[in-house]
C-alpha cells in the first residue's frame, strides 16, 4: 500500500491541487490498482482532507478522466523524444512504435485507464488526434510516402500502425517471446525488430 503524504511532502502548492490529486490516483492506480480507488484513497494519498478532491471532481468518473488526460499528454511527450532522436522517417516510425509499447509496458494501469475512457466515446480524446500521439504516427507516415497518398489511405495506414502498436503492447509480456527476445539482446531490441519487420508501408512506398 502506498504512504500517504504528510503535510510537509504534500506534492502540490496552493492551486496545484488538481494536479496532485491526479498524480496520486496515478500511484494508487499503478500500486494497488483500480478497485483501491477512490476519491477518499486519492486524498489520503495526497494529504489532503476528505472532502478536498470534490472541489476539483464531482465523482471517481470525473477523476479517471482527468487521469486518462494526463496519460495521453504524458504517451505524447514518450513519442515526442523518441521521434527527435531518429534520423529518418524510417527509424522515426520504428522508434515511435518501440516508445509506445514501452510506455504501455511501464504504465500499464494508466494505459487501461486512458482506453477505458476513450473506448465509448464518439471521437478520439482531443490530445490524441489534433496535437498528439495519434497525431504524430499520422505525420510521420505522411513524411514516410512523401506526401503522396490519399487522406483516406494515409488516416487507414496510422490506424493500423496504431493497432499493431497496441497490439504488441497487449502481447508484450508473453512468455513465448522470452527466447526472441534473448537472442536479440533484449526486450526493447526485440520490439525494434519486431515494427522493422511489419512491411505494412511496402505498399505506400511503392505509391
Amino acid at each position: 500500500m502506498t504512504q500517504p503524504a504528510t503535510a510537509d511532502t504534500r506534492p502540490y502548492h496552493h492551486g496545484d491541487l488538481s494536479r496532485a490529486l491526479v498524480e496520486a490516483a496515478r500511484r494508487i492506480l499503478e500500486t494497488e490498482g483500480p478497485a483501491a480507488l477512490s476519491l477518499r484513497a486519492v486524498a489520503r494519498e495526497a494529504g489532503v482532507s476528505p472532502a478536498a478532491p470534490y472541489h476539483h471532481f464531482k465523482d471517481k468518473s470525473e477523476l479517471l478522466e482527468a487521469v486518462a488526460h494526463e496519460g495521453w499528454m504524458a504517451l505524447d511527450v514518450a513519442l515526442t523524444a523518441a521521434r527527435a532522436k531518429a534520423s529518418d522517417s524510417n527509424e522515426r516510425m520504428t522508434s515511435l512504435g518501440v516508445a509506445y509499447v514501452c510506455f504501455a509496458r511501464d504504465n500499464p494501469a494508466l494505459y487501461r485507464v486512458m482506453y477505458d475512457r476513450s473506448r465509448d466515446k464518439d471521437s478520439l480524446p482531443d490530445q490524441m488526434k489534433e496535437e498528439g500521439a495519434y497525431c504524430q504516427v499520422r505525420n510521420t507516415i505522411d513524411e514516410r510516402t512523401g506526401g503522396g497518398v490519399s487522406p483516406i489511405d494515409l488516416e487507414l495506414a496510422t490506424i493500423a500502425a496504431w493497432c499493431a502498436g497496441h497490439g504488441l503492447a497487449e502481447m508484450i509480456g508473453f512468455k513465448q517471446f522470452a527466447p526472441l527476445k534473448e537472442a536479440l539482446g533484449g526486450e526493447e531490441a526485440f520490439l525494434r525488430a519486431v515494427f522493422e519487420h511489419l512491411g505494412m508501408f511496402a505498399k505506400l512506398d511503392q505509391g
